[in-house]
């Protein structure tokens, strides 16, 4: 699925991108932002290897992680930890990745 090709293509993005971030924060936002990051993709894949209402929580679980990346995201950005050449790029991604998501959970729900 195009969703996974996705979700693994931002992460090989953002983790490294991550360690740019000023060190005080690498254990606090850096954190929360890579959590959010994994989080989504691991949930996914437990979407994945299920169906029906299962499935369901999970895609919707994961909506919520893509949510608190793109939160995590426009504050780096904010607080000039991102550029906006490389925030924008990351924002495309995750649009990319809501957008497949939601197909995903249109599906799901029938």
């Amino acid at each position: 699925m195009v969703i996974f090709t996705k979700t693994a293509a931002m992460l090989q993005w953002l983790l490294p991108h991550c360690e740019r971030f000023p060190k005080a924060q690498r254990f606090v936002m850096t954190k929360r932002l890579q959590d959010a990051a994994l989080d989504f993709q691991e949930t996914i894949f437990l979407a994945n290897a299920h169906s029906g209402r299962t499935r369901l929580n999970h895609l919707q679980t994961a909506d919520a992680h893509l949510n608190k990346l793109r939160l995590y995201l426009r504050l780096a950005h904010e607080w000039g930890w991102l550029d906006s050449g490389p925030y924008a790029h990351a924002s495309k991604l995750v649009a990319e990745i809501g957008m497949l998501l939601g197909g995903w959970l249109r599906q799901t729900r029938g």
